[in-house]
């Protein structure tokens, strides 16, 4: 979230990023996002009876800005399909491997247990089947023999900062499209021109 709000002000992208909404009150990104004068919204969700009554909440809450577009970034709750289908088409996600390889938690010891040559990062439309949406980007690590879990994690995070705000830029700038299943990003209208 902070690399996305970052490069979408020093990029000047022709969008506001409305809230920053979180379902931890303690949550880090909170602070920041106050600190660079953006709406924050707290619904901690242990607080109700049921994830459908949590899920009512936040799509409240998020609809009360009108985004065009929801970012999920370490938003490690499983949405409901009700919530999701309310989104469709407009709700991006990044997990932490190459989907559709090791969706869920604990990509990089399944990564490493798999003994796989690559890793890396995966940004995709979000849909009710969890992890296995329409992939919008990825981007690729070497699994160095000498890896542990924290190490290879690093140098897929670096990635995440990297395509996660690519990604949505190329939606905010209606670059992004989905065909049958499957997304298109159209070049950038600067570099589409031929000399």
């Amino acid at each position: 979230m902070e690399a996305i709000v970052r490069v979408a002000r020093e990029q000047g992208w022709p969008c506001k990023i409305a809230a920053v909404i979180s379902n931890r009150p303690d949550a880090s990104g909170l602070a920041f996002a106050a600190e660079h004068s953006i709406p924050t919204v707290a619904l901690f969700h242990k607080e109700f009876p049921s994830r459908e009554a949590f899920d009512a909440a936040l799509q409240r809450e998020i609809d009360a800005f009108q985004p065009d577009l929801v970012v999920l970034a370490g938003f490690m709750r499983i949405l409901t399909p009700g919530f999701v289908e309310h989104y469709a088409g407009r709700m991006l996600n990044i997990h932490p491997s190459l989907l559709p390889s090791f969706p869920g938690l604990a990509t990089h010891r399944q990564a490493l247990q798999a003994g796989v040559k690559v890793h890396g990062a995966t940004v995709h439309f979000v849909t009710p089947d969890l992890d296995h949406g329409p992939i919008v980007a990825q981007a690729c690590v070497p699994v160095l023999p000498d890896d542990s879990e924290e190490s290879l994690a690093a140098r897929v995070l670096e990635q995440e900062h990297l395509i996660y705000p690519q990604a949505v830029r190329s939606f905010v700038e209606g670059r992004l499209s989905l065909q049958n299943g499957v997304v298109r990003i159209a070049e950038p209208a600067e570099a589409s021109a031929v000399i």
